[in-house]
């Protein structure tokens, strides 16, 4: 154990903790502005890297990458935690935000697949890769830097300034896609503008080297540092140990894994359903995330604040359980409010498939009329059940009155068209009041449990193995039950031709973490961090 004087821990003037909280806070904005351009762009990305012929395929092969970033985060959360532990906070985190900041620019002069093939999928998965295992190092050591210099009775207010730097980073990337997707013509963008975004970073990647070279190393680790109280084997001493072990996993099960799904089906996955299935077009669909990104931001600070009162653990665990009771009628509503045509055509013109040589895909070509009928439907965001049939057709499609028997595009268009099921939203009838309520609700469960997780894993887990023991867990779960959720969630969207099957993802993991944080979590509000 440490034993330090409250000077130790917290600055004496609050100017000092508040630059403290800005330096950290900008870094992070930046880290997840460079980490979420690809997510905002992973509609552009199955056309240009991946092989053409199949654009569902492409689409989910894009999604995918997306989940490679997320996937080797715990690899990161593992190299830079030791480095967290053994060498510094400040210097590691300064290495992270580098390495994301020159990948993701290199993806702004990538060749695509029509100029190098299959090696272009290649290079960008691999620079996803390299983004991911830099966020891996970057949350941890923010949170922890924060949170060692707060007071303990504020330390949730002053850690959710952290919190909100994901949002706002998926904002600062929404707001600088969209005025380069104003500023040209939609063929130039899709030609070469998308790189534009990528290549900014490097002005933010300046800006924020600058502002971490000006912090000085956390108080709690220097004075461990001083003491010789740092750990020599942060990886032993965090998974070999059955107690530190125990944390990790209640940490993962009953907290993270949670709060990822949680904050990627309000944010990421709400988007992708807008433009995807909804077919909104881009613009308005940005603005509509966008305004509930604006609506809940603050969220994170007044949670994380009130998290200071009344514990860490409600917030969490009630945030998981109304996520879980509420986003198969919130994004039914969502449906209503944004294409009442596609809603109203849903209920009065159902769409069933009858065949008997359906495949199961999800990245192979459709070849079978049933494949080519349902990629079809799929493809117009039509709502349809599979039922069985021995029809020597192959496959029958009813649209309301209509019957199509083979694979006819025609007909199912024409069918559709007759029924009311709309191409796109027309914009003129979208409830902007309703939508952004709907998406702002979502932004209130994310908060909700976001907003004190970063207080509540630095007091779960010991100074000396805390970069190890935190970053772990929160990357496993945002990296691979979070990074994978729109591609998951898509594929089953695929398989069941229904577009709110994908909902039972999230809405089965959040019950996970509900159940196994009410059980197992142990509050430890206000304790001190220094031991």
């Amino acid at each position: 154990m440490v034993t330090m004087t409250d000077n130790d821990v917290v600055p004496e003037a609050a100017a000092s903790r508040r630059l403290v909280i800005t330096a950290a806070s900008l870094g992070t904005i930046f880290e997840w502005y460079d980490f979420y351009i690809y997510g905002a762009l992973a509609v552009f990305f199955g056309a240009l890297f991946f092989p053409p012929g199949n654009d569902t395929a492409a689409f989910l092969a894009s999604l995918a990458t997306f989940g490679a970033g997320f996937a080797v985060r715990p690899l990161g959360a593992l190299v830079f935690g030791r480095l967290g532990d053994m060498v510094g906070r400040k210097y590691t985190f300064l290495v992270t935000i580098l390495i994301m900041g020159l990948s993701t620019a290199a993806v702004g002069l990538l060749p695509t697949y029509a100029e190098v093939g299959l090696l272009a999928p290649v290079l960008l998965v691999g620079l996803r890769l390299l983004q991911g295992l830099a966020i891996g190092g970057e949350y941890g050591g923010a949170a922890i830097y924060v949170a060692e210099h707060a007071p303990d009775h504020l330390r949730g207010r002053h850690t959710s300034w952290i919190q909100t730097t994901s949002t706002v980073g998926l904002l600062l990337s929404l707001g600088v896609i969209l005025v380069c997707r104003q500023t040209m013509d939609a063929a130039s963008f899709a030609a070469w503008g998308w790189r534009i975004p990528f290549i900014l970073s490097v002005a933010l990647l300046g800006i924020s080297v600058y502002i971490r070279l000006r912090l000085e190393e956390s108080p709690v680790f220097a004075a461990m540092k001083r003491t010789g109280a740092v750990s020599r084997a942060p990886f032993r001493d965090s998974f070999g140990n059955w107690t530190n072990l125990s944390r990790i996993l209640v940490a993962l099960f009953g907290a993270t894994a949670g709060q990822a799904v949680v904050w990627y089906t309000g944010q990421f996955y709400a988007l992708y359903f807008l433009t995807a299935t909804l077919k909104l077009d881009y613009v308005n669909a940005y603005l509509l995330i966008a305004l509930a990104l604006v609506a809940g931001t603050p969220l994170y600070i007044l949670f994380g604040a009130l998290s200071d009162r009344i514990g860490r653990k409600p917030l969490i665990v009630g945030g998981f359980l109304l996520a879980a009771l509420t986003y198969f009628p919130l994004f039914h509503a969502l449906t209503a409010a944004v294409n009442p045509a596609l809603d109203t055509a849903q209920r009065n013109s159902p769409v069933t498939v009858a065949a008997h040589d359906c495949n199961v895909n999800v990245f192979a070509k459709p070849v079978t009329s049933c494949d080519l009928a349902k990629d079809f439907l799929s493809k117009a965001g039509v709502t349809y059940a599979s039922v069985p049939t021995t029809d020597p057709a192959g496959v029958v499609v009813r649209i309301g009155v209509a019957e199509i028997r083979g694979y006819d595009a025609t007909a199912y268009a024409a069918a559709l068209a007759a029924a009311g099921y709309p191409k796109a939203t027309d914009p003129s009838q979208i409830r902007w009041v309703p939508a952004t309520l709907l998406l702002t609700v979502m932004m209130v469960w994310a908060t909700m449990v976001y907003g004190p997780m970063a207080a509540f894993l630095v007091e779960l887990f010991p100074a000396r193995i805390r970069y190890t023991s935190l970053s772990l867990p929160f990357h496993v779960g945002n990296g691979l039950f979070g990074g994978f959720l729109p591609f998951v969630a898509f594929a089953v969207v695929v398989v069941t031709g229904d577009p709110y099957a994908g909902l039972w993802y999230p809405v089965g993991v959040a019950v996970v973490s509900f159940v196994v944080g009410l059980l197992f979590i142990r509050d430890r509000t206000g304790c001190r961090v220094a031991d």
